[in-house]
C-alpha cells in the first residue's frame, strides 16, 4: 500500500505537482478564511473568470501565462476597488459586470486566435502534472508576496473585515486595506488558477475556510484548520 503511494514520486514531475499541490492547500484556506470573513466568496470566483484574457494573450504571445494574469489581477482589483469606493456600484454588481464581460472577452480571443500552446481545457481545469521549474519559482515568490502581506495586516483586516464602520472610526485607512486585499487576492488566484483552472479555484479558496469556520468561531485557530483542510484536499486529490 505504501509504495503503491510513493511510487509516483520517483518522477520529477510529480514531485514538482505535490510541491505546488501543498502551496496551493497552504495560501488558499488561509486568504480564503479573510474571504469568508468579509463575504466575498462569488468575488474569488468571478476574479478567477475574469483574467482568462491575460492568460489567452500571453499564450498567443508566446510568453509565461503568468505575465499575462498577473497584471490582469491586479487591473481587476483595482477597477473594481474604484468602483466600490466611488460607491458607482456594489462589490457584486462590479464582479458581476466583470466576470462575464472579460471571461466573455477571453473566449472570444480563444476562438478568434485558434492554435494555442495549450487547450481550454488545461486553462479551466488545470494542469497540475505539467507544472514546470520556473511555474514553481513564480507561484513560490507571489505566494511569499501575499503571506508577507497578510501576516504584516492581520490584525487591519480582521477589524476592518468584522466591523468595517468601527474600522473608519478607529482612523483605519480601509480604501487602501480593500486595495491591497483584493489585489493579493487576485494574485493568489492567479497561483491557483495554473493547478486547479479558472472553474475550480473558488471550492479551494472558500470551501476549507468555511468549513473550519462552522466547527471553530476562534478566527486564528479556524484558520490553522483550514490549512489542514486545504492541505488534504490537495494533497488527496494529487
Amino acid at each position: 500500500m505504501i509504495d503503491l503511494i510513493v511510487e509516483p514520486f520517483q518522477y520529477s514531475f510529480m514531485v514538482r505537482a505535490l510541491f505546488v499541490s501543498s502551496m496551493i492547500g497552504i495560501i488558499c484556506p488561509v486568504l480564503g478564511s479573510y474571504v469568508v470573513i468579509r463575504g466575498m466568496g462569488f468575488m474569488g470566483d468571478a476574479m478567477a473568470h475574469s483574467v482568462l484574457p491575460g492568460i489567452v494573450i500571453a499564450l498567443i504571445v508566446g510568453v509565461s501565462p503568468f505575465l499575462g494574469s498577473v497584471p490582469m489581477a491586479i487591473l481587476v482589483a483595482v477597477t473594481v476597488g474604484y468602483l466600490i469606493r466611488s460607491k458607482a456600484v456594489t462589490e457584486d454588481t462590479a464582479f458581476g459586470v466583470l466576470f462575464a464581460g472579460l471571461f466573455s472577452i477571453g473566449l472570444v480571443i480563444i476562438s478568434v486566435a485558434g492554435g494555442l500552446a495549450v487547450s481550454v481545457e488545461d486553462i479551466l481545469l488545470g494542469q497540475i502534472l505539467g507544472v514546470s521549474n520556473s511555474d514553481i519559482l513564480i507561484s513560490f515568490i507571489l505566494t511569499m508576496v501575499v503571506m508577507i502581506s497578510l501576516i504584516a495586516f492581520h490584525r487591519q483586516l480582521i477589524f476592518s473585515g468584522f466591523d468595517p464602520v468601527g474600522s473608519v472610526v478607529a482612523g483605519l485607512n480601509v480604501g487602501a486595506l480593500n486595495y491591497m486585499f483584493l489585489i493579493l487576492l487576485g494574485i493568489a488566484i492567479v497561483v491557483t488558477l495554473h493547478v486547479v483552472g479558472v472553474v475550480l479555484v473558488v471550492g479551494l479558496l472558500v470551501t476549507p475556510s468555511a468549513a473550519a469556520q462552522l466547527v471553530i468561531r476562534r478566527f486564528t485557530k479556524a484558520m490553522m484548520l483550514a490549512i489542514s483542510f486545504g492541505l488534504i484536499s490537495a494533497v488527496t486529490g494529487l
